[in-house]
């Protein structure tokens, strides 16, 4: 009999922090407008193996989608008041398969996860883990690549969202 064993190791995150240019509910509705709901079809097309239907759907379809969006706002409210603070799961399950495939252990990770907040100064931002270094742990190029293009994708429609055209690097922590 195999007892079981836990292991476990640092790694180093890169987390990044984006100022936005646009009040709250305006970069709430810009990202909701770039980023569709999860179109739960596409789980089960690759569930069924549909591959001419997932070439189509990536050819021609967005690149993420939000598969959750969280008030975290309103569980603020039993400490004093509602705050405009909402998390989202945002990702793509066919990338998240072109990940999964090389590790399991990258599911982890995908969807994303992206906070947008406004502070008690009025300042708005997005905070996220950027995604290559959080797939890079797994020590395989083939999840490593992908992670990298969706730290371009991400961070594409977060800027875009925020009405931002460039990073900021003094954001990044």
């Amino acid at each position: 009999m195999t007892l079981p064993r836990t292991t476990s190791r640092q790694i180093a995150v890169e987390h990044v922090r984006i100022a936005c240019a646009r009040p709250f509910a305006e970069v709430r509705a810009a990202l909701a407008a770039a980023v569709p709901e999860l179109d739960a079809n596409i789980v089960a097309l690759l569930s069924r193996g549909d591959r001419a239907a997932i070439d189509e759907h990536e050819a021609h379809g967005p690149k993420l989608f939000i598969f959750l969006e969280r008030d975290h706002g309103a569980l603020l409210a039993i400490a004093g008041g509602r705050k405009n603070a909402v998390q989202y799961e945002i990702g793509n399950p066919i990338t998240a398969s072109k990940m999964t495939r090389h590790h399991l252990g990258a599911a982890l990770y995908a969807p994303l996860r992206v906070a947008l907040y406004e502070t008690e100064g009025g300042e708005v931002l997005f905070e996220y883990d950027r995604p290559s270094s959080l797939f890079g742990q797994f020590g395989n190029d083939d999840v490593l690549q992908v992670g990298l293009s969706l730290d371009r994708e991400l961070e594409a429609v977060l800027l875009a969202a925020a009405g931002t055209s460039a990073p900021n690097e003094e954001a990044a922590l």
